[in-house]
């Protein structure tokens, strides 16, 4: 589906912006207490022993990462990635600091300000919108099943982040990170660059140090493409290990949330707050599904010694420079004690990637209908025909770049009964897993593949839209299986990420080998905010 596979990106509205004005900033005695350097490329477990330690408070640190979005994402660079601050965000730091004065703190999150993708329903004051004006006034009464999560794990919801508007399942060219509510979302590490979607401003938002960690979601690319493009790691997890009730759909078939952070050890805390059964989704009943969720058990810095990972070379080949950094990263591997099985044939995608398209279709226009259809009485749509027909009368303000084809040939199919609809699905099944990666991982006895995530960021185009080239996100995606982005280097200034990727429920194998790599190579930088490609430095 080549749509989704470019992760349909969207050009620069500079006239959108922040949907909620910042929350009134403290004193400057009041932020004395956390530092700018207590934010730059701190982790969780940083952020946690300077609250318990008294260093600074959870008021403190909403303060000082308001503080950043206001001069990075609206002013400065105009990052975008921020589509709305918590107006309650400063009366839940003061309970949370109480809470944590007075008992011991809720989970490992507690006092964390935590950004999450504006698709996942928040039973508050913000909207829920997918980017988009038709649900720019959206108030849920209820909190997703991941947003609960979070929060019993007492994580602080800073606010929601800017996306690819509907998920980036609206047009066939379109540029990701654009929405109409919120604008376009840049890259911060080379300004003119994509961020990639559609989970592009929790991308961005984490690469350049405006929250400690944030939400994505996938059903194909947009947790791994935006974490890869932005230097930073994602998880996209198994289909049944999270929770996809309380998010605006796609497709059942393929949606999840993931975490998106600056190292393999944040991802890993927020997998575990994040992943449990839930009774509102059948998916999540899986027997298979590991009971034990405690993904910091993986954190091994020698977890690749005497690992099998097989190279899916089909994905490399698109660029000089990122195949010479996928050489260093193999060869890293080997020395670390890594069994290099070079190269492994996985079944290619082509053939099922009609079928993957067909499969979208089919359940987006069930599954949002069903989404829309619960919406209050006096919402402006309840259907994605009522979307369709929004978008036609605010035609300049929603579509001034490209258009909506997906939404018109998502409503033109039938109901999930049809038999052209279980083909497809039946076909995505068998390519995808049975002769895709369970085989190869049958045959070779692999731990895991390995791949380049993709090529650097492209141009921002509002012309032409996306054209990346080169991502592995489509196999997992479609198989319903777990991916694990790090990062591994850059190319012209531009991060480049390598992917470990494996059978069903096997987020621990993945996160202790990406932890192992991350420890050793360290590829990791701060973005330093390019207005464009230095080639003569580089």
């Amino acid at each position: 589906m080549q749509s989704r596979r470019r992760f349909l990106q969207n050009g620069l509205n500079l006239g959108a912006g922040l949907a909620v004005a910042l929350p009134s900033i403290g004193s400057t005695q009041a932020r004395a207490g956390a530092s700018e350097k207590d934010l730059l490329e701190t982790t969780i477990a940083d952020l946690q022993r300077g609250l318990e330690k008294g260093a600074y408070s959870s008021r403190q640190l909403v303060e000082r990462y308001l503080d950043r979005i206001h001069a990075l994402d609206h002013r400065g660079p105009k990052l975008r990635s921020v589509i709305e601050i918590n107006p309650e965000a400063f009366s839940l730091a003061d309970t949370l600091d109480q809470e944590r004065r007075a008992h011991k703190p809720r989970g490992p999150l507690h006092g964390v300000p935590i950004l999450v993708k504006d698709n996942l329903d928040t039973g508050d004051r913000m909207k829920t919108s997918a980017g988009s004006l038709a649900l720019a006034e959206s108030v849920r009464t209820t909190d997703s099943h991941v947003v609960h999560q979070l929060r019993q794990a007492g994580a602080l919801i800073l606010g929601k982040t800017n996306l690819s508007e509907w998920a980036n399942f609206r047009s066939t060219h379109s540029t990701s990170g654009w929405s109409s509510r919120g604008g376009q979302t840049r890259n911060p590490y080379v300004l003119d660059r994509n961020p990639s979607g559609s989970s592009s401003g929790s991308a961005v938002a984490v690469a350049a140090n405006l929250t400690a960690a944030a939400i994505g979601t996938e059903t194909d690319g947009s947790v791994i493409s935006p974490s890869a493009a932005n230097g930073i790691v994602g998880i996209k997890p198994t289909m049944g290990l999270v929770s996809r009730a309380g998010i605006i759909p796609i497709a059942h078939s393929q949606d999840t949330a993931g975490p998106m952070t600056r190292s393999v050890a944040d991802a890993a805390i927020l997998l575990g707050v994040i992943a449990g059964e839930d009774p509102d989704d059948p998916f999540t009943k899986d027997r298979a599904r590991p009971a034990q969720t405690d993904y910091t058990s993986c954190l091994d810095p020698n977890g690749l010694k005497g690992a099998r990972l097989g190279v899916a070379r089909k994905f490399a080949g698109y660029n000089p420079r990122v195949d010479k950094l996928f050489e260093g990263c193999l060869s890293a591997m080997k020395r670390l004690g890594a069994e290099i099985i070079d190269p492994v044939e996985l079944a290619p995608s082509g053939p099922y990637s009609d079928a993957e398209q067909e499969v979208l279709l089919y359940e987006f226009k069930t599954d949002l209908n069903k989404y829309l259809s619960a919406l209050p009485a006096n919402a402006p749509i309840h259907s994605l025909k009522d979307l369709i027909e929004f978008n036609q009368r605010r035609q300049a303000e929603v579509m001034p770049y490209f258009g909506q084809e997906l939404l018109t040939q998502a409503e033109a199919k039938g109901p999930l009964t049809n038999r052209d609809y279980a083909d497809a699905r039946e076909r995505c099944l068998k390519l995808s897993r049975t002769e895709g990666i369970d085989a190869v991982i049958k045959a070779h006895r692999l731990d895991a593949l390995v791949a380049p995530t993709q090529g650097p960021a492209w141009l921002i185009d509002l012309v032409n839209g996306d054209s990346g080239s080169g991502s592995c996100t489509t196999p997992p995606a479609v198989a319903g299986y777990p991916h694990v982005t790090v990062p591994s280097g850059f190319v012209y200034g531009l991060p480049v990420g390598l992917s470990f990727f494996g059978g069903a429920y096997t987020e621990k194998v993945l996160i202790r080998l990406a932890y192992a790599f991350e420890q050793a190579t360290k590829a990791r930088r701060h973005p330093a905010f390019r207005p464009s490609v230095d080639l003569a430095a580089s």
